[in-house]
């Protein structure tokens, strides 16, 4: 069935839609202003022209003919009936009104305005400029005129470049495509957008390849045919080679969408106008779409067996006393019921007792205690947490919210954690400050272990817990890295807990520049470094220690900080050792990517060993938050031979 403006109609050929265009009289003036008869007269693929710039960008337009597609606020998008043959111009445009326009969804129009490109974000953004005529007269010539109908997006139809975003340029350094380089709809997935800028598209029985999110869903159309690797929970794989540009974001600009989680359904033909806006194109659709339900469930793990160290990572995602009590109920499931309740869990995201309230606190003891509580209420065993609490607003994130790194842990299995001050330790010079004054500034070294369990001789921090190098220019406004020492029944092990730079200064894929910069790629290599520093100079002390390094590292598992990180410290990441459909612990606008990590060193990856990520949060509209928890069970039975790593089950 046809949607807004079609209805009870059959499409009409766009020679009929032409024919009423012609013998229509002109119906009203929108605003009450004379048309410009001194602009020369334009169709909108003259003023969309064939590249990502208007070539009469700045110019005055009359009479620009179209019928109308989609109302907004302060616009409309119309779409000329009399299409050519060429795909690389688009027959939509958006037309600015300012104020709500009298004119509706089906009217047969001419417009007057100026040619302009809007970039959202300012002048100087990275995002493409979207086409649109500043109208100055709108003139109504019919009513009731059926829209233009849409291109298919897919196998069905038109299918996006899948490989590739900008393929006409293969030098080094970067273009701006708005300016240089060829425009090859065929070939590059931003000019092939490009060219449906403004006009009506369709995704026939689309699947969801994300969670709903912001008011947007990202889709694949055909129910995924032809896309890139698939998950094995019905998501799009991120791979080094392949951004998967065949994903179409869904908005909910023109028309309420409900709630979906990856694998959710929209059957059947759902249609809107493609628009441009913050680095994205996306599908406005202008009707509700019926959902049908994929039945995706919470995964579980097993519990870890007598003689199993069980270390998991959890991204509290900015959890805060402010939080509702689902939340959480539900970050407690997650360590309960998803997890099983390890033995040490390496936390990140977790806010101080004010959350995002300015107002100088840093402490978190009141956000760790109504955690430790719903844990425990949810059938959980009694946790501990340890941590340094940063500077005031010396971390980055949000402003006053004191986010950190740090350790819940149980004691009644056999794990311990070591409490050792850095009073007595010598001054850094790089802080200025004599060693234990402030611990948020006071940096854990490697130093050869006490006979306090653990064995002589191996090694130990100078602080437990301490901060790596809270100094070093790799951790400005980011949230540094806080290790522990533990010992598991005699054994001592060193455990860091990260939170490194996110992506948020990234150039956008679909933007103006080619190929798009990943400033915050290189933060994180920077931090990678100091932290594989770290991990060298204990394993110089204990060539046999045994390290772990985990948490959210906000990076892909092939991308070079990843490398860095593992360059001769000996970690082995157990991310890369997964099957590649169950390797992502995040969506990202379609995309199925790692960012929780988890390495061990020589000493315990020779270890029978299991790891798994457990898909909970990433895939689901209703989640605790982003990021998908990992675990991974050692085997430290004195008994058990070393052996190779047992992959995920």
């Amino acid at each position: 069935m046809a949607h807004t403006g079609e209805a009870g109609r059959l499409p009409l050929t766009a020679r009929a839609i032409a024919a009423a265009f012609a013998l229509c009289a002109p119906l009203a003036v929108v605003p009450a202003a004379a048309a410009d008869t001194t602009a020369p007269a334009r169709l909108i693929r003259d003023v969309q022209g064939r590249g990502h710039l208007s070539p009469v960008n700045g110019r005055t337009v009359a009479r620009v003919p179209g019928v109308v597609t989609a109302v907004t606020g302060n616009g409309f998008w119309m779409q000329d009936p009399r299409p050519d043959r060429d795909d690389a111009t688009s027959e939509g445009v958006f037309v600015f009104t300012r104020t709500r326009p009298t004119a509706a969804v089906g009217d047969a129009v001419r417009v007057d305005g100026r040619v302009s490109e809007f970039r959202s974000g300012g002048p100087a953004s990275p995002h493409l400029g979207r086409t649109e005529i500043d109208a100055t007269a709108t003139l109504v010539e019919a009513r009731g005129v059926p829209v233009p109908p849409p291109v298919v997006l897919g196998p069905a139809g038109r299918r996006a470049p899948s490989a590739v975003v900008d393929a006409d340029h293969a030098g080094p350094g970067q273009i701006d495509v708005e300016t240089r380089g060829r425009f090859v709809p065929g070939r590059d997935a931003i000019d092939f957008y490009e060219s449906l800028e403004g006009m009506r598209v369709r995704v026939e029985d689309a699947v969801a390849v994300g969670p709903s999110r912001a008011g947007e869903v990202p889709v694949l159309p055909a129910d995924g045919r032809g896309a890139g690797e698939r998950t094995g929970r019905g998501g799009l794989l991120l791979r080094a080679d392949d951004p998967n540009p065949e994903r179409v974001v869904l908005d909910d600009a023109l028309a309420p969408l409900p709630a979906m989680n990856v694998g959710d359904r929209l059957p059947g033909a759902n249609d809107g106008v493609l628009d441009y806006g913050y680095g994205a194109f996306k599908l406005l659709l202008t009707a509700t779409p019926r959902r049908r339900d994929g039945g995706l469930p919470r995964e579980t793990t097993r519990p870890q067996r007598d003689g199993e160290l069980a270390v998991a990572t959890v991204d509290m995602n900015g959890l805060s006393p402010d939080a509702p009590a689902a939340r959480f109920r539900a970050l407690a499931a997650d360590v309960v019921d998803g997890l099983r309740n390890p033995d040490l869990i390496a936390v990140t995201g977790l806010q101080d007792n004010s959350g995002a309230a300015d107002d100088g606190t840093v402490a978190a003891d009141q956000t760790v205690a109504e955690l430790v509580t719903a844990i425990s209420a949810a059938g959980g065993p009694a946790y501990d947490w340890r941590s340094v609490s940063p500077r005031d607003n010396a971390d980055g994130g949000v402003r006053g919210g004191n986010v950190r790194a740090g350790f819940l842990f149980r004691t009644d299995r056999g794990l311990g954690f070591v409490d050792r001050s850095a009073t007595g330790a010598p001054a850094d010079p790089t802080v200025g400050v004599s060693a234990g004054t402030d611990p948020a500034l006071t940096p854990v070294r490697a130093v050869p272990g006490p006979a306090d369990g653990g064995g002589p001789g191996k090694v130990a921090l100078s602080s437990s817990p301490g901060r790596v190098a809270p100094a070093d220019p790799a951790w400005s406004a980011a949230r540094k890295p806080v290790a522990g020492e533990v010992t598991w029944r005699g054994r001592r092990i060193v455990v860091i807990a990260n939170h490194w730079f996110a992506s948020g200064d990234d150039q956008p894929l679909f933007g103006r520049h080619q190929p798009p910069l990943r400033p915050s790629e290189w933060r994180r290599d920077a931090q990678a470094r100091v932290v594989a520093g770290f991990v060298r100079s204990l394993r110089a002390v204990d060539r046999d220690a045994d390290v772990i390094v985990a948490g959210d590292l906000n990076e892909r598992e092939f991308a070079a900080p990843l490398r860095t990180l593992t360059d001769g410290t000996g970690l082995r990441g157990l991310p890369s050792r997964t099957p590649a459909k169950d390797r992502y612990t995040t969506v990202v606008d379609g995309n199925s990517q790692m960012s929780e990590h988890i390495l061990l060193s020589p000493s315990l990856g020779e270890r029978r060993h299991e790891y798994e990520i457990v898909h909970r949060n990433a895939e689901f509209a209703d989640r605790a938050g982003d990021h998908d928890p990992t675990i991974v069970r050692i085997d430290l039975s004195p008994e058990k031979p070393r052996e190779k790593t047992a992959k995920k089950r």
